[in-house]
């Protein structure tokens, strides 16, 4: 929940005061309680090397990934001991025998959407090491991607040829070899479509950063808001504090919320069906929140909220 605005959004009082309980306790042992999923865009940005202990799954496989720190997939109380001792077991992910590639993935797309690739690759690849031939993403496109099959499949660390740091260290000769094309992304896509007609339209899963905040912000100039849905867009405080005026015209047009996304907010006690460009979303949202989806890409959803 957002820590100042949990009756907008419908948080039960109940609920609001365990929750800030337990951020009550976290601070008291000394924790920067962000509420972020995002640390590497502001509040903890990790360097390449670094040994770490997070859970989050798309902040562990970034930091793997994109800037090459090293992190095994943890879960909470493992990553909170881990802090508390200031220790964390070298296996795994920390060794470089485990952070070579498995499996070579080649993209055969003209347009890429990366909620949609995270999806098909990480739903095939499972827990390997994947290495991507074909795409050039950008930092919030990795983001994207890192989400997507960290829920699709239990991904923590891939590379991408030109683009991630690791990437051209490694021996690629005798790896298996999978293509990704249209009729594996329109599958993704399908596995997604659960729902229509949402009563709630959400971005920011993994939290928006300061340029997709910007982006949606071009986007919206100049238009009207349209339909019933309420619309939410998920950042982070640090992030927020960096570009008012784009959040103040994000706000004509829906909430904006810090501290959470609809993932881990208890949005069943409002809603049915949820859309959103999130494939991260798509996965955990039927299940943690029992909602059915609609997966629209980010143009599709300026359309839908105007």
């Amino acid at each position: 929940m957002d820590r100042q605005k949990w009756k907008e959004m419908g948080i039960s009082p109940r609920f609001a005061d365990r929750q800030l309980h337990i951020i009550d306790q976290y601070e008291r042992l000394g924790v920067n309680t962000d509420c972020s999923c995002t640390p590497y865009l502001g509040t903890n940005i990790p360097q390449k090397g670094q040994t770490l202990a997070w859970a989050e799954s798309n902040a562990l496989s970034f930091a793997n990934s994109v800037i090459g720190a090293r992190t095994n997939r943890e879960g909470g109380p493992g990553a909170l001991a881990a802090a508390i001792v200031g220790k964390t077991p070298r296996y795994g992910l920390h060794l470089d025998e485990n952070r070579a590639p498995a499996i070579i993935v080649s993209v055969e797309l003209d347009k890429v959407d990366y909620s949609l690739l995270g999806q098909a690759v990480g739903s095939a690849v499972g827990g390997r090491v994947p290495y991507f031939k074909g795409i050039r993403p950008t930092v919030d496109q990795l983001k994207t991607l890192a989400a997507a099959m960290a829920a699709a499949g239990s991904v923590a660390l891939f590379h991408v040829e030109g683009v991630t740091p690791e990437a051209g260290i490694h021996d690629l000769k005798g790896l298996d070899r999978l293509v990704i094309g249209k009729r594996e992304v329109e599958a993704a896509r399908n596995k997604f479509e659960t729902g229509k007609d949402p009563e709630l339209i959400a971005l920011g899963c993994p939290h928006l950063s300061v340029e997709e905040i910007r982006d949606l912000a071009s986007r919206l100039r100049g238009k009207r808001r349209k339909g019933d849905a309420e619309v939410w867009f998920c950042t982070s405080r640090c992030t927020a504090a960096k570009c008012p005026r784009e959040l103040d015209m994000l706000s004509k047009f829906g909430q904006v919320v810090c501290d959470t996304c609809m993932v881990v907010t208890p949005i069943e006690e409002r809603f049915k069906t949820t859309a959103t460009n999130s494939g991260k979303a798509c996965n955990y949202l039927p299940t943690l929140c029992s909602q059915k989806v609609v997966y629209r890409t980010t143009d599709g959803l300026v359309e839908m909220i105007t």
